[in-house]
């Protein structure tokens, strides 16, 4: 992804946060993260997210997904005997979130897969979130989730996050972005 695409995702995704009337400092605005998953769909797949607090104990952050934007699908694995993978409450702030987790799958999803992509999406349980709901995954579970049509922030809540040991069902999927100059 080019930097200039990353300040302009960043601006987007600072809109989003004010719609939905969080208050964010100017270092944070900075540092919010496109991550677009290597497969330059940044308006497909992909999400912002504006990391407050991530130590060995617990993450709390907010992910902006513009309108029908994925988050493809993956699993927080375990990390060892201790840490059994990244547990995640997902609370809706403002919009709408279409989750898919494990579980019985429906019949006619609300979300749309993204075509190109298609065969790494697996699972198909669904979960609604519309601001004030929320959901918490356990460890280890496949989920994705995706914007409704008019985009979405969500707070995340999760133990410790470690971005880079996410498995992908999506094997060319890399999460942590690459800035091209």
């Amino acid at each position: 992804m080019k930097a200039s695409e990353v300040r302009k995702c960043q601006k987007r995704a600072l809109q989003y946060l004010d719609k939905a009337h969080l208050v964010y400092t100017p270092a944070e605005a900075r540092q919010i993260e496109v991550a677009d998953m290597g497969l330059g769909l940044i308006e497909e797949m992909g999400l912002e997210v504006l990391v407050y607090e991530n130590n060995d104990r617990y993450c709390a952050k907010e992910l902006v997904l513009f309108p029908r934007q994925t988050c493809p699908e993956h699993r927080h694995p375990p990390m060892d005997e201790r840490n059994t993978g990244k547990r995640e409450t997902f609370r809706c702030r403002w919009g709408i979130v279409y989750l898919y987790i494990e579980g019985p799958p429906v019949r006619k999803i609300k979300a749309r897969v993204p075509i190109s992509r298609k065969e790494h999406f697996t699972v198909f349980h669904e979960i609604v979130l519309k601001p004030g709901e929320q959901f918490t995954i356990p460890p280890n579970t496949l989920h994705w989730f995706q914007a409704g049509p008019g985009g979405a922030v969500v707070s995340e809540f999760s133990s410790s996050s470690h971005d880079e040991t996410d498995i992908f069902t999506d094997p060319l999927i890399h999460r942590e972005p690459v800035i091209e100059r």
